[in-house]
């Protein structure tokens, strides 16, 4: 008799899973939308970092983002569950920073609400993306629905994100953070440093420099790791250099890292925190 079908994931394009790894775990990922001026495209079909970065340099160009319409990801769903999925666990970032959660609660209740199940992963970027990685895991194991959802709930539930930004502007512009909280960031030569707790963006601390906030970060992330294992993820936007020696210090600081990728994220995150970017996901193994 033939293997039975897996449980699907899905999750959306703010997981920003290295380059071709969706497609050998089976992931289906649902592209959030972008708007530069007057073109509008999907994030990592049409529109890339580079086009952000380009679009950011042009003060004058508006940039804003959208989520994926509950149409799109029931679309996905459908697709699963005909191609021999049991299930679906589709997992998505906070829901505190997109309408994409919501989005995809409607179309699991247009398709199917008992076999279309939605994480809030309570993140994003690789902090959504390790999560998707679980469940993935478990669906390969062949866990059913509930298991595959418990083993991407249960890495959001460990994870850690930490990040600066050069200015607090397009996160406050955005409603991502509050006016009070953007206070952080008009002194000249402050940078923020901020965290994401329970799935919203808070103010942390601010330091004078970038060096210093690259320090900062990495002292961060080496306390929320612990003593055992540990998933690492350095995202940036615009600042390769700084996050490849972040990486390499927290190599020398961290004796078990599991995994430790360095990305530059998307043109959706990027859209929110503006060129500067520099942030660690810290996931620690369940001991």
């Amino acid at each position: 008799m033939p293997a039975a079908a897996s449980v699907a994931v899905v999750t959306d394009s703010t997981s920003y899973l290295p380059e071709g790894l969706a497609e050998a775990r089976g992931v289906r990922v649902v592209p959030l939308e972008v708007r530069l001026g007057k073109r509008v495209g999907r994030e990592g079909v049409d529109i890339g970092t580079a086009e952000l970065v380009a679009a950011l340099a042009d003060r004058t160009l508006d940039v804003q983002t959208s989520r994926p319409t509950p149409a799109e990801l029931a679309e996905q769903f459908r697709a699963a569950l005909d191609a021999g999925a049991p299930a679906v666990v589709s997992i998505h970032l906070s829901r505190a920073l997109s309408g994409t959660w919501d989005a995809a609660r409607q179309a699991a209740d247009e398709v199917d609400a008992e076999r279309v199940r939605v994480v809030d992963s309570q993140a994003t970027g690789m902090g959504l993306g390790f999560a998707v990685l679980a469940a993935a895991d478990a669906a390969d194991a062949g866990g059913d629905a509930t298991a595959v959802e418990s083993a991407a709930a249960d890495v959001a539930a460990r994870c850690r994100m930490f990040f600066s930004v050069e200015t607090l502007d397009r996160l406050r512009r955005g409603g991502r953070i509050g006016a009070a909280a953007a206070l952080l960031g008009t002194a000249l030569a402050v940078k923020p440093m901020l965290h994401v707790a329970q799935g919203r963006i808070l103010p942390l601390e601010k330091v004078r420099t970038s060096a210093k906030a690259a320090q900062r970060l990495v002292e961060l992330a080496v306390r929320a790791a612990g003593e055992g294992p540990v998933d690492l993820a350095v995202h940036h936007l615009g600042a390769a250099a700084r996050a490849e020696e972040v990486a390499a210090r927290l190599r020398e600081r961290l004796p078990e890292v599991t995994r430790l990728l360095v990305s530059e994220v998307g043109a959706v995150i990027g859209a929110h925190v503006g060129m500067g970017l520099l942030g660690v996901v810290v996931v620690p193994h369940r001991q």
